[in-house]
C-alpha cells in the first residue's frame, strides 16, 4: 500500500507504503528528486538515482515513511550538495549529529517528526533550479533555458550538480522519461508517446528506457500494473 500527498514544504511530497502480502517489489524510476526516509525505525537518506533501482523484496509489515525534495530543495534540507548523495543511500546519522538522526528514527509519528525536521532546517532553494526543473517538465530545452536564463553552460552544470546531483542533460532525460511513463499508463501508443514527450520517434523512446530502466517500457508497464 502506497500514499501520498503534497507537504507544507513547496516542492516537496509527503510519502508512506507498507508491504503487504503479494507485493512484489517494482522498478524505481529516477526522478531528479532526493528522498528522507524512516524504515522501520532506520532513517536514510536516498540520493538522486541516474538509472532505475530495483529493490528487493522487504518482509511483510514494513512501513516506510518519507520526504521526497523536487526541484532541488533537498540539498538545503540535508546542509550538502545533491552530487554527493547521488546513486547512493546514506544513513542520516551519517549526515546529520547523532542525536538528531535517533530522535527521528525513534519517533512514534515518523511522517510528522521528518516534516517537523525539514521545516526547521529550511533553506530556500536555488531559484534558478527551480525554473529549471519546471522548464524541462514543460520540454523546454537545456539551451533555450540557459539562453533565457543568461547562465553559461558551466553555470549551468555546477548548480545542476549541486541541486539535483547531475547535470541539466541528464535531468532533461530523466524527466522526459517520466513524462513519457505517464502518457504510456494513461493508454497512449508508444509512437504518440515518444512524439508527445519530446523524443526523435519511437526507436528513440525505446533506447532511453532500456539505458534508464533497464527493462522495455512494455515489460516495466506489466510488472507495475501487477504490483499494483
Amino acid at each position: 500500500m502506497y500514499r501520498e500527498r503534497a507537504s507544507m514544504l513547496p516542492h516537496v511530497i509527503a510519502w508512506r507504503s507498507e508491504v503487504e502480502p503479494g507485493d512484489a517489489p517494482t522498478r524505481v524510476l529516477p526522478d531528479g528528486c532526493l528522498d528522507i526516509i524512516w524504515a522501520s525505525g532506520r532513517v536514510f537518506v536516498a540520493g538522486p538515482d541516474t538509472t532505475a533501482q530495483a529493490p528487493g523484496r522487504a518482509p511483510v509489515g514494513t512501513r516506510l515513511f518519507a520526504l521526497r525534495f523536487g526541484s532541488g530543495t533537498g540539498p538545503g534540507v540535508l546542509g550538502l550538495p545533491a552530487s554527493e548523495l547521488t546513486d547512493r543511500q546514506v544513513p542520516l546519522d551519517q549526515l546529520w549529529p547523532a542525536p538528531d538522526a535517533r530522535r527521528l528514527a525513534e519517533s512514534a509519528e515518523p511522517l510528522a517528526a521528518l516534516e517537523a525536521v525539514a521545516a526547521a532546517r529550511w533553506r530556500e532553494p536555488d531559484r534558478a533550479m527551480v525554473a529549471l526543473a519546471e522548464a524541462v517538465r514543460a520540454g523546454v530545452t537545456v539551451g533555450a533555458f540557459a539562453e533565457r536564463a543568461g547562465l553559461s553552460a558551466r553555470h549551468l552544470q555546477r548548480r545542476s550538480n549541486a541541486a539535483f546531483g547531475y547535470g541539466p542533460k541528464t535531468l532533461h532525460r530523466i524527466l522526459r522519461l517520466q513524462r513519457a511513463v505517464a502518457l504510456a499508463r494513461g493508454g497512449a501508443p508508444f509512437a504518440r508517446v515518444a512524439a508527445d514527450a519530446g523524443y526523435a520517434d519511437q526507436a528513440h523512446l525505446s533506447r532511453e528506457v532500456r539505458a534508464l530502466v533497464g527493462v522495455p517500457l512494455s515489460s516495466y508497464l506489466a510488472h507495475a500494473n501487477n504490483s499494483t
